[in-house]
């Protein structure tokens, strides 16, 4: 099992690209079951997830071409037949995104039997709102044995939908499945992150007809078919944070490329308050500080967007470890998302956690340790820690890393970082 490990107190500067979103790839590869004609998705990010779903998506019948575009990375999704309606459990479980075939099949084909995802390590994660969704589109669904079989056998028809509670997921299913159902459909409560607004846009440029872009009320009108497309995969706003809060804690410049400081708001607002510099430029955003001057400690509370990200929390409890005070961390999206901060202890951090509170008391530095990554967004907080503690740090279970970040060590490595991958046979690359 490979491992990355850094040596700490190198400074960063430099360039760092910013890679398309895997949260928006995931849901713009599903909508090419929509369609029998090819959609090409440019700055397409190249990561373990988005192989799994293209491999689901092969089982499915849909043709996936992987190659090197005028603009970099991209793939054409080619659906001209479903040739199997069935996701088995042993390509769901790897990641629960993939659920979301489940309603473009049933809009395509009438009928449709996915796996329900499995656990995840952040708390739990059902998959009630987008049954319900479905239900309310006229399907009849039926639970067994870890499956869903829903069927439309008359075809989907609009529906008003109220979501209990903002759910991403459940309002991105809801939305790809809607595009092909018969009549009007009002989704209200419905998630505003900047994934799902790159998701309508694609699906309008596919020629469904959506208003209300943006807004928490999306109104769908249905229409008999969807044609290709190309589109571009927004820059991914986790990955650009997760670099700005790089450069803060190691201290530098770094100019992340390729990216939409609009994106990053409420964490830039953050990260100034505790004396960062954070310059917008003209195609991405300028992250600058004087390693000799210590940041102050911020408190945040994550909410749905747009406010500040629980996908930026680990980071951002990273960056407070050596800030001078106290800095509360409430964590509003998810239970049990502070898997973190045992890890981030074992590197010398000072953090008490209470239920879905964290206090982050500052010490002057951190020592490098060998460490854990317990899923996505908690590994690269880790390699963050790393870069600025005394020492060497390791961190291992890294797969859970290159879920989400594309050629991570050589995009750190370009701006001066020492880390490196150790391959599970102690080879370093």
């Amino acid at each position: 099992m490979d491992s990355i490990a850094i040596t700490g107190g190198a400074r960063l500067n430099g360039v760092i690209p910013i890679s398309g979103a895997k949260n928006s790839a995931l849901k713009l590869m599903a909508a090419s079951i929509l369609t029998d004609q090819p959609l090409l998705l440019t700055n397409m990010p190249r990561l373990a997830d988005t192989k799994f779903l293209g491999r689901l998506l092969g089982e499915l019948g849909v043709s996936v071409e992987e190659r090197d575009g005028a603009d970099g990375t991209e793939t054409l999704f080619h659906a001209r037949e479903i040739t199997s309606t069935f996701a088995p459990y042993d390509l769901v479980r790897q990641m629960r995104a993939s659920f979301n075939v489940l309603g473009p099949l049933l809009a395509r084909t009438g009928h449709a039997k996915v796996s329900l995802p499995g656990g995840c390590t952040i708390g739990a994660r059902p998959v009630d709102l987008h049954i319900q969704a479905l239900t309310a589109f006229g399907a009849a669904i039926e639970l067994a044995e870890g499956y869903v079989s829903a069927t439309a056998p008359t075809g989907l028809r609009g529906a008003e939908i109220e979501f209990p509670f903002v759910s991403v997921g459940a309002t991105e299913h809801a939305l790809l499945t809607a595009v092909l159902a018969q009549g009007t459909t009002v989704l209200r409560r419905a998630a505003m992150e900047p994934e799902i607004g790159d998701l309508a846009r694609c699906l309008t440029a596919m020629g469904a007809k959506i208003d209300g872009v943006d807004t928490d009320v999306l109104t769908i009108e249905g229409v008999t078919s969807l044609n290709g497309a190309d589109w571009s995969v927004i820059p991914d706003r986790i990955e650009m944070g997760s670099y700005a809060v790089a450069a803060a804690m190691a201290g530098g410049e770094v100019r992340l490329s390729r990216a939409r400081p609009e994106l990053m708001t409420a964490l830039s607002e953050k990260m100034v308050a505790a004396g960062v510099e954070v310059e917008p430029t003209a195609d991405g955003v300028i992250v600058r500080r004087d390693p000799a001057v210590r940041l102050k400690a911020v408190d945040v509370t994550t909410e749905v967007y747009p406010g500040f990200a629980t996908d930026l929390q680990a980071q951002f409890m990273t960056l407070m470890t050596t800030a001078e005070g106290d800095s509360v961390i409430h964590e509003n999206i998810f239970e049990n998302r502070f898997m973190h901060a045992p890890e981030l202890a074992r590197l010398g951090a000072d953090i008490s956690v209470h239920a879905g509170e964290a206090v982050v008391r500052g010490v002057p530095s951190l020592r490098g340790a060998p460490v854990m990554a317990t899923d996505l967004r908690a590994s690269v907080s880790l390699v963050i820690a790393g870069m600025a503690a005394e020492g060497e740090t390791t961190v291992g279970r890294v797969y859970h890393l290159d879920r989400g970040f594309e050629r991570l060590e050589e995009k750190l490595s370009a701006c001066g970082a020492d880390i490196r991958r150790v391959k599970g046979d102690g080879h370093e690359h």
